[in-house]
């Protein structure tokens, strides 16, 4: 068995997530606050209602859950929330308020994060594998701290945000612009300091 340090970087365009980010939008729920909109959903305006804070708690909880379900698990059983397919899973108690202002809007959002996810998908298979990206980030910190890195793990959701950026979204989660993800030499240096925040 080996000693070498070993490094496990997903990429995706996660339906569930972008799920999430959707119903975020459509019922004007900030949280997090650093995290932009989506480019091509409409945005609740901000003179409507704002949400209230049990429906941005029980949205935290649901967005907690799916980034990271591993770190996230509820304390009561979840349960398939009608229209979403098996994408939306909910606590069967305290997620009620989510459960219902959720509901009306399962198509429009099922067939945005589908669209999301397929142009990402098309992106990533003209561009080749996106190994070499985050070997060169790694290659780099390895020469800079002077040292190899350790073994880490990272999910990276590369989405399509209205601002060009990166942003933690969990303990070993970042998620990415798609426009930043396509720029290689931006891209390389915005991992860099999360590659050394976790290696």
């Amino acid at each position: 068995m080996s000693d070498k340090p070993q490094w496990l970087i997903r990429e995706d365009a996660g339906i569930p997530v972008l799920v999430a980010l959707s119903l975020r939008q459509l019922l004007g729920i900030r949280a997090p606050d650093d995290l932009p909109s989506l480019r091509g959903l409409e945005t609740r305006q901000p003179d409507a209602l704002d949400a209230t804070d049990d429906l941005e708690s029980q949205w935290r909880d649901y967005w907690d859950m799916t980034v990271e379900p591993r770190a996230h698990r509820s304390e009561v059983p979840l349960d398939l929330v009608d229209g979403f397919d098996t994408l939306v899973a909910l606590p069967t108690t305290g997620a009620e308020e989510l459960r219902d202002a959720v509901t009306p809007h399962s198509a429009s959002v099922l067939r945005y994060a589908q669209d999301a996810h397929n142009r990402y998908v098309d992106s990533v298979s003209s561009s080749g594998g996106a190994y070499r990206a985050y070997a060169s980030a790694i290659a780099e910190f390895e020469r800079e701290a002077g040292r190899r890195a350790h073994s880490f793990e990272l999910n990276v959701q590369v989405l399509p945000f209205s601002q060009r950026g990166i942003w933690w979204i969990g303990a070993l989660s970042v998620a990415v612009t798609d426009g930043l993800r396509r720029d290689v030499v931006a891209f390389d240096a915005a991992m860099r300091p999360v590659i050394a925040e976790l290696a």
